[in-house]
């Protein structure tokens, strides 16, 4: 085993930080499996073990499934290649429940399975919980969601081993860039978002994008239902009532799909647009029959339609749906890149070292990380916070499915949607130079 001197250690921080792939990320199955066919010098015997953690019940459920669905499909490519550096991976899932629950099982990955390390979380107010308890703990938390910014600031301003999803109001962000862009005549607006940091925080973010393009603009209405309700029509008769130019949503879960029911009964959109900035997260619910054609539609990070020119993706859909017979959310590649990333760190620290590394060390080299996902190139920051692309676009009819797609499809890229580190978002936006 190589002797580490300062220069090498000095070298590592270096590299880490600095480079973007991990040692093998681009490797064929065919060329990982003979270089990983004899045993590999420093590195452990035994399977790497990491955890994941999901909803398997509730209304975040059918993204904790995917999340975990993505895992799996993700573990059986990588195993099928070699493993890790020689190592298979095997998963242990517990499932994401309340705060106290939750911190209980990450312990119990942490102290009992001892996994290397854990993967997933969608609740903002479980990655508050638990993002101490990482720190305590000295565990690697790869988080899938869990990163509404209100609150987070305070509590977790720095973190060592915990790294967080992208910023939540990105795509409020991108909604409004959209409206703008596509529906410049609105003039009034209204909101229907849950009454929580998730839902609060977008219509801000929203609002304060729009009004930056079009100080004309004014909200007229806001509706704030609480999380899980289920009937809307007493909201969408408000709606109505106030008969905005366009209604905007984050809804992002089942509340979409039964809004979208109630408020074409209602006939809500035949003279109103909407921009629904989460939506489509539960995009094959989605049905032609009461989904209507021109609303803004948003896939979060990941739209499985995106392209058929990125294999990565190509392979991940048939798969999925080959198993599973639905089409992938973004909540799969917010699983699959947290895995990505952590291989690639893992790799990129045994080549400078030769040995396998520390979670201290894979956390230093995650820092600036840039690794091939199921939406192309995502990363983290220095500051532990994802990067990535977001993808919105026009609702349509025009496609072999019984669903809605989108058409155009909007890419929108970090820098168009993503505050700087250690920028405010008011000040981010106050600094933009207007066109």
């Amino acid at each position: 085993m190589r002797k580490i001197t300062e220069k090498t250690r000095r070298d590592f921080l270096k590299i880490a930080v600095g480079t973007g792939l991990g040692a093998g990320a681009l490797l064929t199955g065919s060329d990982e499996s003979r270089i990983h066919a004899e045993p590999i010098k420093g590195v452990p015997k035994g399977p790497v073990k990491i955890g994941v953690m999901a909803f398997k019940k509730g209304a975040a459920a059918f993204l904790g499934i995917a999340a975990w669905r993505a895992c799996q499909i993700w573990r059986d490519q990588v195993n099928a290649a070699g493993g890790i550096l020689g190592r298979k991976v095997k998963l242990y899932l517990e499932e994401e429940a309340s705060a106290k629950d939750t911190i209980e099982r990450f312990k119990k990955l942490t102290l009992s399975t001892k996994v290397d390390a854990i993967s997933g979380l969608f609740s903002t107010g479980n990655g508050q919980a638990v993002g101490s308890v990482a720190e305590q703990l000295g565990q690697l938390w790869l988080s899938h969601d869990a990163t509404t910014q209100k609150g987070l600031e305070e509590t977790m301003p720095k973190m060592e081993y915990g790294f967080r999803s992208v910023y939540n109001e990105s795509e409020a962000v991108a909604g409004a860039l959209m409206t703008a862009k596509y529906f410049p005549e609105v003039k009034t607006v209204a909101g229907i978002n849950n009454d929580y940091s998730y839902g609060r925080t977008c219509w801000e973010a929203y609002l304060t994008v729009l009004q930056y393009f079009n100080p004309a603009v004014k909200p007229v209405e806001a509706q704030w239902p609480k999380l899980g309700v289920t009937d809307f029509t007493s909201h969408i008769a408000v709606l109505k009532k106030a008969n905005p130019d366009l209604i905007m949503s984050s809804f992002w879960s089942g509340d979409t799909t039964i809004f979208m029911k109630q408020a074409m009964a209602a006939e809500l959109f035949n003279k109103i647009k909407g921009c629904f900035t989460t939506g489509g997260g539960v995009h094959y619910t989605l049905k032609k029959s009461f989904t209507p054609e021109g609303l803004i539609l948003g896939y979060n990070s990941y739209y499985f339609r995106w392209t058929d020119a990125w294999p990565l993706n190509t392979r991940f859909v048939k798969t999925y749906v080959e198993r599973f017979k639905e089409y992938p959310p973004y909540e799969s590649d917010h699983a699959y890149f947290t895995l990505q990333a952590y291989k690639a760190a893992v790799e990129k620290c045994y080549a400078i070292t030769g040995k396998w590394p520390s979670k201290k060390e894979i956390a230093s080299a995650l820092r600036g990380i840039s690794v091939p996902s199921l939406s192309g190139y995502r990363g983290y920051r220095e500051d532990n916070y994802q990067i990535c692309n977001f993808f919105m676009g026009i609702t349509t009819h025009d496609n072999p499915y019984d669903f809605v797609t989108v058409k155009p499809v909007e890419i929108f890229s970090p820098a168009q949607i993503i505050h700087p580190a250690g920028m405010k978002f008011h000040d981010w936006v106050k600094s933009w130079k207007k066109l």
